[in-house]
This record gives structure tokens, sequence and C-alpha cells, in this order.
């Protein structure tokens, strides 16, 4: 885990990770043979858009809005690893969204479990908790389309 050595040293960390996972998605899409997955790829990247503008906001002094607690459905616990590509269809694309929010949560909740004090480690517990809120919306959507169908 990396020290850090100030409060805007932590967001330009983590501005640094959601401008990445943008930059994958928005990637993606661009790979994308059919129009529906790309359209599914964008919209992902411009969840990570909003985070990092989230947190450039905290930078500008907004405050930190703590979350309450987010349901999790576990489906991405219980799939398989999927490697992105131009062929992927929706329920692939669905399993590669859950296990990189969930990566994303995890790596906030440790972030914050090494945070130097109360208002890094609230943000990191809001940030865990928009990801936790991300996976859930492609898990109530792997569950929607993809476990009724069979």
């Amino acid at each position: 885990m990396d020290k850090f050595e100030s409060f805007d040293d932590v967001l330009d960390y983590a501005i640094e990770r959601e401008a990445e996972a943008n930059e994958f998605y928005a990637d993606l899409a661009t790979k994308m043979k059919s129009p529906a997955m790309r359209e599914v790829f964008e919209g992902f990247a411009l969840e990570e858009l909003a985070h990092k503008t989230k947190l450039e906001a905290m930078r500008s002094g907004a405050g930190i809005q703590p979350a309450g607690d987010v349901t999790d459905l576990r489906i991405a616990d219980y799939t398989v690893e999927v490697e992105p590509g131009p062929d992927m269809d929706y329920q692939d694309a669905l399993v590669l969204a859950m296990k990189k929010e969930k990566a994303a949560f995890r790596l906030y909740l440790d972030l914050a479990d090494h945070a130097g004090n109360e208002d890094l480690k609230l943000l990191f517990l809001s940030m865990a908790q928009e990801e936790a809120k991300h996976k859930l919306r492609f898990e109530i959507e792997y569950d929607d389309f993809v476990m009724q169908e069979n």
C-alpha cells in the first residue's frame, strides 16, 4: 500500500484509479462489435468518470457525504473470471463489471484501513460504498437478465 503524505496525495491516487477505470471501459467500448455492448461499456466509463468528478470536487472543498449500507447479492463471488474482448456478450460484460467494481470496493476499504485520519477514512468508506452501489446495480441486472433466462 502506498504511503500518503497529505489529503491531496490520497485524492490524487484515488482520482488516478478512477481515471484508469474510465479509460479501461472507454477503450473496451471501442473494441465492441455490437452497438449494444459498446453502449454498455460507454455507460460504465461514465460511471467511473462520475467517481473521478466527485473526488475532484472534494479537493475543491465539497463535503464528504456519508453513505449508508449497500446490499451485496454476492453474485460476483460465484462467477468465473472473464477476459474482455470484442466478442463479449452481455452476460460476460456484466460479470466483468461486477468483478471490477468489487476490486475497486476492496481497494477503497484497504485505503480506509490505512487512512491516517478520520477525514481520509470517511472519504474512502464513502467511495467504497459508491463502488458497492455500482456492483449491486450490475448484480441486479445480471439477476434480472441472465439468471431469469436460465
